[in-house]
């Protein structure tokens, strides 16, 4: 079919692609570990639920809200920002969309022109370079190896400048690695985002998710900083509300401007109810995100040992989110490094569901996900363990 020029050069998502293969699997009766998705196996917390509920039984499902959310969602987000990022904005400095994936569709959107070079750190999250190329950017990677602990740095970022380059993205805590860009390494970006006058896209999805280190908001360096930053959050992840699509960006009110302008010609609102239920979770005591955190630390240190332990594996210990990404060049020929074989020969023999690093732009790794229960990592790794003497 005629299909347009600008479709034919997306990919699909591969991880979202592995969860469906597994969940149709286990449609079928089979016993098939998803450790694939990014997806929290907590319910929201009760607040959330309750908002919800008394959201549709008082008739507030039924109505549009302006495009780029409530202004009671939108204020309730800046107070959010200001009592845990310190940095500060005003609701006319926040635009709500259907999850983060959308807020950085629109970024792209909002910033990106025709030939423009987006600055993406290497391993990415898998939606970057297509969300890029759909709002006619060029995606430049910029390596961040393993032997510096997937950690992006300033001179990584400067060795890939051109006359292009007009944006950056960071994602710290990052997907896949876990890996946390610390203060001094922040401010050194800062630093060069400036003097180079480089818009940024900063990814902190995974804020809430770190074990024993700090997260840095990057907007908070500077007031000058902030106003070259898009932060970009949602409630997926800190709130295990991944099907209730929800986001938000915020930044300069003239982008965000233009970011509900396109939003109100695309999705139009996000959902009425989903934005209640929000602003509910928005006030969660932190005792409970600290369970999960904790819980996720957990499972985390649980996951690294046990690949440690199995021959030709090598899995750093990441210090946010909750993926491990190990080296499993040990399991692979030499010069045939193939991980996405790997991914299918281990959904097909061992009933293990794991995203291939080739899809964070890394052969020769894969990616875990640990948002699942220990007894499920337990066999996970027994599965695997057999899987590789076999």
């Amino acid at each position: 079919m005629d299909i347009a020029a600008r479709m034919k050069q997306i990919a699909p998502s591969m991880t979202l692609a592995i969860d469906a293969k597994a969940k149709k699997m286990k449609a079928q009766g089979k016993d098939v570990l998803n450790f694939g998705a990014g997806e929290p196996d907590f319910n929201p917390p009760p607040a959330v639920v309750e908002a919800a509920v008394k959201a549709v039984t008082d008739g507030k499902n039924h109505k549009y809200t302006p495009a780029a959310g409530t202004l009671e969602l939108r204020a309730g987000i800046t107070e959010w920002l200001a009592r845990d990022y310190r940095v500060n904005y005003s609701p006319t400095d926040v635009v709500v969309s259907c999850g983060a994936k959308h807020s950085l569709f629109n970024t792209f959107m909002a910033l990106v022109n025709p030939g423009d070079e987006v600055l993406v750190p290497s391993p990415f999250w898998v939606s970057y370079p297509e969300q890029i190329k759909i709002a006619g950017g060029v995606p430049v990677f910029v390596d961040c190896p393993e032997s510096e602990g997937f950690k992006l740095t300033a001179a990584a970022i400067k060795a890939r400048l051109t006359t292009k380059t007009r944006v950056l993205i960071l994602n710290s805590p990052s997907n896949p690695t876990g890996a946390v860009v610390d203060r001094k390494t922040m401010e050194g970006i800062a630093d060069l985002v400036m003097r180079n006058n480089l818009w940024v896209i900063s990814d902190e999805i995974y804020s809430k998710l770190t074990y024993g280190v700090e997260h840095v908001c990057f907007p908070s360096i500077s007031r000058e900083v902030a106003a070259r930053t898009i932060l970009v959050n949602g409630a997926s992840k800190t709130y295990a509300m991944t099907g209730w699509r929800i986001g938000y960006a915020a930044g300069p009110a003239p982008v965000m401007k233009a970011m509900g302008d396109f939003q109100s010609h695309t999705t139009s609102n996000p959902t009425a109810v989903a934005q209640k239920a929000f602003l509910a979770a928005l006030t969660t005591p932190e005792s409970e995100l600290e369970k999960m955190r904790q819980t996720y630390q957990k499972r985390r240190d649980l996951m690294v040992s046990g690949l440690n332990a199995i021959p030709g594996v090598k899995c750093p210990k990441p210090d946010g989110a909750f993926y491990v990404f190990p080296n499993v060049k040990g399991l692979l020929k030499p010069g045939r490094e193939d991980s996405l074989k790997l991914s299918e020969y281990l959904l097909e023999n061992a009933l293990l569901a794991i995203t291939p690093g080739i899809a964070f732009g890394s052969e020769g790794y894969l990616r875990f996900s640990y948002a699942t229960a220990d007894s499920t990592i337990e066999q996970g790794l027994q599965r695997l363990t057999e899987a590789v003497k076999a």
